[in-house]
């Protein structure tokens, strides 16, 4: 995979225009897709503006073994439409990025483009609920070898991107930085993980910091790249809206997360719904959805085994007691119990000071 001199020298103007784009335009999905439609002087000319010749100046001095030099300093490989690895479906887009920076395993882009594939996405300050259903959908994908796609955002991408990991799948993450840049901060340690397990990619060039515009630019990417869009959880107003709007525009199938009616969080999963959206209750919504009903099952619950403090400690949370109040067992016995569950995902901390158990399914082994 490579990008040719025209697919870089496109991403050097995407590069140089970017701040300028972030004061010109406010992330609104049309205009901000008409102008990525834009040839690279047109796009100069309307961003730039008294400064085109400037910006003109700049891209006429481009070297592209400059910008390789780059990509092989930050550790990333590229792709552009010119090659025949480039995602068809991305390719159909009438703003299409190119070039992709990738890092990580490149050929999972390719995987992921020809396959049933499916993008998870959601709030970013997302319910406990919606964060346990995000893991559970990435990971039974993962176990049924379903490539998850998803923007290694707070919240339900976060999540999406752990159970993808924790099913030992290939998660892949659409930055709006550069592909060398963890975003948020906080998910330095996750971005790690997806790119040595799957692979992270952005059309942005490399060293790029985070600017509004990129988010829903990405989510035209994230969208493209997916047979069926999962929403777990976001208001109605949120960039997962525009996400939304995208897979609907690319006649892409949408799912939807139904939640409380009078959830904030849940009212755009309950809209779509109302408005045709597949619900999804769980893997096997999915997988009916892309294969057809019946045609593949979904993995089996959680099996675990446990021994019997730790069985009768999750059978005190589950029915509503205090495991720490159990007389019959050691007060020690009993924290290193619920330390084993916290870590299995079968119980969390209330905020209380107490457990309560989570929507992880499981069965004994």
């Amino acid at each position: 995979m490579s990008a040719c001199d025209t697919c870089l020298r496109r991403a050097e103007v995407l590069g140089v225009l970017g701040p300028r784009i972030a004061d010109l335009l406010k992330p609104r999905k049309k205009a901000l897709r008409m102008l990525l439609a834009l040839p690279d002087d047109e796009l100069i000319l309307g961003v730039a503006g008294e400064r085109a010749e400037e910006v003109h100046d700049h891209i006429a001095r481009f070297e592209p073994e400059t910008m390789r030099a780059r990509v092989r300093r930050a550790r990333l490989t590229t792709v552009c439409r010119h090659d025949p690895d480039y995602p068809e479906r991305l390719g159909q887009l009438p703003d299409a990025p190119s070039p992709l920076f990738i890092r990580g395993d490149a050929e999972l882009l390719h995987e992921v483009a020809t396959s049933p594939s499916v993008a998870i996405v959601g709030a970013r300050k997302a319910s406990t609920y919606a964060l346990e259903v995000a893991h559970e959908l990435g990971r039974g994908l993962a176990i049924a070898d379903v490539p998850v796609v998803s923007g290694l955002a707070l919240g339900v991408d976060g999540a999406s991107h752990r159970g993808t990991l924790a099913g030992r799948g290939r998660p892949l993450a659409v930055l709006a930085t550069g592909a060398d840049v963890p975003y948020p901060s906080s998910h330095r340690a996750l971005y790690g993980e997806v790119a040595r397990a799957g692979a992270v990619i952005s059309e942005l060039p490399p060293g790029t910091a985070a600017r509004k515009w990129a988010f829903p630019a990405r989510n035209r990417i994230m969208a493209a790249l997916a047979e069926l869009v999962v929403i777990v959880e976001a208001k109605m107003e949120s960039g997962t809206l525009i996400t939304a709007e995208f897979a609907s525009e690319l006649q892409c199938q949408i799912g939807a997360v139904p939640g409380r009616v009078n959830a904030a969080g849940a009212a755009l999963p309950n809209k779509l719904i109302a408005d045709g959206a597949k619900p999804i209750l769980g893997v096997q919504d999915i997988l009916d959805s892309l294969y057809g009903v019946g045609e593949r099952d979904a993995p089996p619950p959680l099996r675990v085994s446990l021994d019997g403090v730790s069985a009768a400690v999750l059978a005190a949370v589950e029915a509503g007691d205090s495991p720490l109040e159990a007389r019959s067992i050691h007060i020690k016995d009993v924290r290193a119990a619920l330390g084993r569950l916290e870590v299995l995902g079968l119980v969390r901390r209330d905020g209380l000071g107490g457990y309560e158990r989570t929507g992880v399914e499981c069965e004994p082994a």
